[in-house]
């Protein structure tokens, strides 16, 4: 009875001592938003930005291994009242996808904001400033907007996650997860 116990708690032992915590963004104080502009077209409210020290050596390295580097943007926009609750006007969410195609030697960057618009680069460097822009994101139709009133817009990026496919990081513990997040960035302004 002792080695069938000792057999079953010598594997869960095994994945509590490997298994490392996940990395928040509280360690990763470097990465944030940069450069962030809200302007309006003749028709919609426009987001400029771009994300600071988003990209990490390992992420380079999952990359030229066949691991696409994923973004995640929320952006929010609420109207704004004192004394009043918050009206949220937008919620949207989308995608930059990065990956590397070894026969080509390209990178293809994927951006969903745009409806699924695919760009491809020769070097590394110029993927990744396209990777970490913001560039002319539609947020909303103006006429959604009334003058002289005031809006607070928000912003949050959810910049990589190292995951096993089906669950299996649950049975290999000698990876280490983490999961890099930038804190909600606020912008307040009049339309």
């Amino acid at each position: 009875m002792r080695h069938k116990l000792f057999f079953f708690l010598l594997p869960l032992a095994l994945l509590l001592l490997f298994q490392s915590p996940p990395v928040q963004a509280s360690q990763n104080k470097d990465v944030h938003f940069s450069d962030l502009i809200i302007t309006t077209s003749k028709s919609h409210l426009l987001l400029f930005g771009m994300i600071n020290n988003g990209i990490t050596e390992e992420m380079r390295q999952g990359l030229h291994n066949g691991i696409p580097i994923e973004f995640t943007f929320l952006v929010e926009l609420h109207k704004t009242e004192k004394n009043w609750p918050d009206l949220q006007l937008v919620s949207m969410q989308f995608q930059h996808i990065l990956s590397y195609d070894t026969l080509q030697e390209t990178y293809r960057l994927e951006t969903t904001e745009k409806k699924q618009k695919t760009e491809s680069f020769s070097q590394l460097s110029d993927a990744l400033k396209a990777m970490n822009e913001i560039n002319g994101l539609l947020v909303v139709e103006l006429s959604q907007l009334i003058p002289d009133s005031s809006y607070q817009l928000q912003l949050k990026a959810e910049l990589y996650e190292k995951t096993l496919p089906m669950k299996l990081h649950y049975v290999v513990p000698f990876v280490s997860w983490w999961d890099v997040k930038t804190d909600w960035h606020t912008i307040e302004f009049t339309y």
